[in-house]
């Protein structure tokens, strides 16, 4: 059951993102259909996605688990059999789960191995047990829990164990709030929240001034375990999750990339040098995100963890665009995502080893006529370079 290395599960939100993630290396991906799961505003998959995603995902060694992790009223579970039905056929391999009634749904029709999701707080030895007995092959520790306590869990329930290792944190045990079902009227176990803890809150307790300002009281900042991947190894923790369906392909595809190549030198040396895990982290910076915590994954987190700040979405680095086609022949043909000029300097990411720098001095339309600047949703081409392949990313440094 348990490897000594663990997996790197990769979040997808869409097909696209999906194929982004298992090229950039994880080893396993979790996605959402257009109903069940928690992330409705994510693009989330049609039928016919998901029987393509998986076949992408199988051809290259990946697998893919689907969520179903809402917690459902009759009216929903009706509908649940045909699609269970539907994910045995294209099989999957997993499904994630939260609801009594969906647990017991699943194992009635299906052989799908059920994993618990974090929304169920798994946080001792016997609630691992429990779900055990019912028929779960692996729980979604609640993110509650250090990597220590997890390893216990494996250990004395004789259960596979994921942990979250990367990504936004949610400041309730994760998904029992209803801030958003009395803001908004939005009902965040059944796929509505609004992340109201986001939110820039007064406080009015008798504080001084300079307390009232620190308004952000539950946002929290974001978790990255870089440095804590020994102990995750150490314990035995099967899957390493990141979490960010809704998040970007730049997102989906670095992340993938630096837990993968970090785990594939961790296991060839035996441990990290401080340039290379300063690189990694330098990688982790290169996508939009939080100040960064380690939130309980050693000790307890405390107020340090808070994010006290308002919401900002710039980030140094953006995503420039798409490679679709290179060749010696061809040229790098990009589909363009954010706009940028003649003479700009852009990264291109391989799926292993560092970022491909290159000048844009030549930039031509698909009909061969130049181009300033690039427009978003456009194809353009570059002079081919060596080592840049189709479906690699390309980033670019935001002029401050």
């Amino acid at each position: 059951m348990s490897h000594f290395f663990p997996e790197v599960l990769a979040p997808a939100g869409s097909l696209d993102k999906l194929k982004v993630a298992v090229l950039y290396g994880a080893n396993a991906v979790y996605v959402g259909g257009q109903k069940f799961g928690l992330r409705t505003a994510a693009d989330n998959f049609t039928l016919d996605e998901l029987r393509e995603g998986v076949n992408f995902a199988h051809d290259r060694g990946a697998q893919v688990y689907v969520v179903l992790n809402s917690f459902l009223h009759d009216k929903d579970l009706s509908e649940l059999p045909d699609f269970v039905n539907f994910l045995n056929e294209i099989k999957v391999d997993a499904v994630i789960v939260s609801d009594l009634g969906v647990v017991k749904t699943v194992s009635s029709l299906s052989s799908i191995p059920i994993h618990i999701s974090t929304q169920a707080s798994t946080l001792n030895v016997e609630a691992a047990k429990l779900w055990k007995s019912m028929g779960a092959t692996r729980v979604v520790v609640g993110r509650e829990l250090s990597v220590k306590e997890a390893g216990k869990i494996k250990r004395e329930a004789n259960i596979e164990v994921e942990m979250f290792i990367h990504g936004s944190m949610c400041m309730a045990y994760s998904g029992h709030c209803v801030i958003s079902n009395f803001t908004q009227g939005r009902d965040s176990n059944r796929g509505g929240c609004a992340h109201s803890c986001r939110f820039e809150y007064s406080l009015d307790m008798g504080l001084d001034t300079e307390e009232k300002k620190k308004a952000f009281f539950m946002s929290s900042k974001d978790l990255e375990g870089l440095r804590i991947l020994p102990e995750f190894i150490n314990e035995g923790i099967d899957s390493l999750k990141i979490e960010g369906r809704m998040k970007s392909h730049l997102y989906a595809g670095t992340m993938s990339k630096v837990y993968t190549e970090a785990l594939a030198y961790y296991r060839e040396h035996g441990n990290f040098l401080s340039d290379d895990l300063l690189y990694w982290e330098s990688e982790l910076k290169k996508v939009s995100h939080r100040a960064y915590t380690n939130a309980s994954l050693v000790e307890a987190a405390g107020t340090d963890s808070i994010f006290n700040e308002r919401e900002n979405t710039e980030t140094e680095w953006q995503m420039a665009g798409t490679v679709i086609e290179a060749s010696p022949k061809s040229g790098i043909v990009i589909e363009v995502r954010n706009a940028f000029n003649q003479g700009d300097e852009l990264e291109i990411l391989p799926f292993k080893g560092q970022a491909i720098t290159i000048v844009a001095r030549e930039i031509t339309d698909i009909m061969m006529k130049p181009v300033a600047r690039t427009r978003p949703s456009t194809l353009i081409k570059l002079p081919y370079q060596n080592g840049v392949e189709s479906l690699h990313l390309i980033r670019q440094k935001v002029k401050v």
